[in-house]
């Protein structure tokens, strides 16, 4: 069920499927729909668009995806922009929702949406936003389905001004600051390397405190993150939903206790189980990682774990506005 919002050409990714903004007489357009075409190969797609159209509003088909990496285009017409009062909005709603449906009928495990509708049929681009991220995050509540919204202008995401100015100002405090981790004998040992063993009576170091370490492991992070998914008395699928993770990516964790996590993992699930700063610290530490303010990612995230604000969508919301990696994702960004 992941949702993540990316700035890759739809017509490059490897997905599934991806959904082109068409209208209703199914020609060639411009824009996003133009760029399908022209990557499908347009004779062949204008083929097959012939045998379908015409389709109204909101309604989708689906066609092979040609020469495009993805196995389908699923063709959708959104709506004109008028003024909103027109039924707009439930339309704009019905292209994602109905495209995702047809999506799972044809066994699909992932697709790409443009924003439709906010070009040259003039739907306010903040509003197209809203309607595109409310839609995808109810269908993904109920499917396992992985879903990109491709966003090529930052100013569509209507992120809260507050928020941004507050965490603006916390980035200016706190970013190129470095904590301070304890680190034990341990840590020396990977740092430095097995083969450079030798090195280790300048540390005071010896191979009897190497071994008493090696048998006194930490317990790793899928333990631990297993730990504190039962302590929350909650459902697997509760937390790893909340985390912006897949079914399949947790069942890699939850059967593999040597499982390494990528960081955006560890702090995804930090934000799911509204851990507290010390709490995110410690898992993170049990997966080789630690916060750094050298990195405007950590203290982004930071910012919203110290404020308690788990809300991993608004987080990646923030994230994309300042062109940084977004908690949890999709298989392909495991």
């Amino acid at each position: 069920m992941p949702f993540t919002i990316t700035r890759k050409d739809i017509t490059k990714l490897h997905v599934d499927a991806i959904v082109n903004a068409a209208n209703t007489s199914f020609k060639i357009g411009s824009g996003a729909s133009d760029a399908v075409f022209s990557m499908a190969e347009a004779d062949r797609l204008q083929n097959a668009y012939d045998n379908l159209a015409p389709i109204n509003t909101g309604e989708v088909v689906i066609t092979p995806g040609f020469s495009l990496p993805a196995k389908y285009i699923i063709h959708t017409v959104g709506p004109i922009y008028r003024d909103g009062l027109h039924g707009e909005e439930d339309l704009l709603r019905s292209c994602y929702i109905n495209s995702l449906k047809i999506a799972v009928k044809y066994n699909c495990v992932s697709v790409a949406f443009p924003l439709i509708s906010s070009g040259i049929y003039g739907y306010p681009k903040t509003e197209a936003f809203r309607i595109a991220t409310a839609a995808i995050r109810d269908f993904i509540n109920e499917h396992d389905i992985d879903v990109y919204l491709v966003v090529l202008d930052k100013g569509a995401l209507a992120v809260n001004e507050e928020l941004l100015r507050v965490v603006k100002s916390y980035i200016k405090e706190n970013f190129g600051e470095h904590y301070e981790k304890e680190r034990n004998l341990l840590d020396s040992f990977y740092t430095i390397g097995v083969d450079t063993l030798e090195t280790f009576g300048d540390l005071g170091i010896t191979l009897d405190d190497l071994d008493y370490f090696l048998e006194n492991l930490d317990e790793s992070f899928s333990l631990k993150l297993l730990q504190l998914i039962d302590a929350t008395g909650k459902k697997d699928s509760d937390i790893y939903n909340r985390a912006n993770i897949g079914r399949q990516h947790f069942h890699k964790i939850r059967c593999n206790n040597g499982y390494t996590p990528t960081k955006r993992t560890v702090l995804a699930f930090a934000v799911a189980l509204k851990l507290d700063l010390d709490q995110t610290n410690d898992l993170l530490k049990r997966a080789g990682f630690a916060l750094s303010r050298s990195f405007e990612f950590d203290v982004i995230v930071e910012f919203f774990i110290t404020n308690r604000k788990y809300d991993i969508f608004e987080i990646n919301e923030v994230l994309f506005h300042y062109d940084q990696p977004l908690l949890g994702g999709c298989r392909s960004d495991y």
